[in-house]
């Protein structure tokens, strides 16, 4: 009995502690000022050395919990604010049977990574002519770490992308802890190809972009299309928060897909830097039957990319000489 009485204080603090670092977390970034977070972090262990008895002080940091997270859940996104330019404007579609407009395309030109001139394209698209899908995946330091982009190809039109990432005001930086709570809105961008992944390998410093073509076939790539179409007008109408864990840009991805169709919970999917070993793994990619270290070796696409520069044939510049490409093999 001492035993269990033991693992369940230590489970018990464990669980406490977890709920006081998040409480902190959510008063500093969230809340009412850095002042306000200090002084409830401070009045917390005043509590457990100063009040007795311990059912007392358990009763009181619950309550203290309770309405800070009450509190928290209150807090609603909004589509209004002093935005950043490259996600001033929400993209939206109209859907017209075979017809599909998509306005607000992105489709900067960069001098450099923070001096560009924002531009807003409307296109139209035929889902007919949609033939496939291509992964990009965007690292910009830790390997465990990356960010999809995904590339829908078309036959009579150049593919379109989209990312999914936070949509920061004017002056506003990504910080990775302040991505757990409410500081930034989730935003869908719709884009070209020479602006969403020509800025990460020819403009930024330190990030590697890879390309795969994904196995979907030219139906699933349309079922996939839609159900960015429908995200893109629900986020216009109601905003949501991004959080790094649960509504980031890769489990975003998952939750827009049926759950009945989704596929297995794997680790690499938070982890998601090795998302593209998971999908050679499942044969989800187009391997050109090399083994999965020489695909990644080849699929870096960071030296096409600054050859083709603003080259109009962008796009087929950087899969030229890529595996995985049926126009290659």
């Amino acid at each position: 009995m001492k035993i269990a009485r033991i693992f369940g204080i230590i489970f018990l603090g464990l669980i406490m502690l977890i709920a006081f670092a998040w409480a902190f977390g959510a008063l500093w970034y969230d809340g009412f000022g850095k002042a306000f977070a200090i002084l409830n972090a401070l009045a917390v262990p005043a509590l457990f050395i100063f009040v007795k008895p311990w059912r007392v002080k358990l009763g009181i940091f619950a309550g203290w919990f309770a309405l800070i997270l009450g509190w928290w859940l209150t807090l609603a996104p909004t589509n209004e604010g002093d935005w950043q330019p490259d996600v001033s404007r929400l993209p939206y579609a109209e859907i017209n049977g075979d017809t599909v407009t998509l306005h607000n395309v992105r489709n900067c030109d960069y001098r450099s990574a923070t001096d560009y001139t924002t531009r807003w394209e409307t296109r139209t698209l035929r889902l007919s002519q949609l033939t496939g899908v291509d992964l990009a995946i965007n690292y910009w330091g830790s390997p465990w770490m990356a960010h999809p982009i995904i590339s829908f190809q078309f036959a009579d039109a150049p593919p379109v992308c989209f990312s999914i990432e936070t949509r920061k005001k004017t002056g506003q930086s990504y910080s990775a802890i302040g991505g757990l709570y409410r500081q930034y809105a989730l935003v869908f961008i719709v884009a070209d190809e020479r602006d969403v992944m020509r800025v990460r390998t020819n403009f930024r410093k330190g990030e590697d972009v890879y390309l795969y073509r994904t196995s979907l076939t030219a139906d699933q790539a349309r079922e996939r299309f839609t159900e960015y179409l429908l995200s893109i007008n629900q986020i216009r109408v109601k905003p949501r928060w991004y959080n790094a864990i649960t509504t980031n840009c890769t489990t975003s991805i998952r939750h827009q897909h049926p759950s009945a169709e989704r596929s297995p919970w794997d680790w690499r999917m938070l982890l998601n830097g090795k998302m593209d070993e998971m999908l050679y793994e499942s044969k989800a990619i187009e391997t050109a039957n090399l083994p999965f270290l020489e695909l990644k070796q080849r699929s870096l696409i960071n030296p096409a990319a600054k050859a083709a520069g603003d080259n109009p044939g962008f796009s087929e510049l950087i899969r030229a000489t890529h595996p995985g490409y049926r126009e290659s093999e």
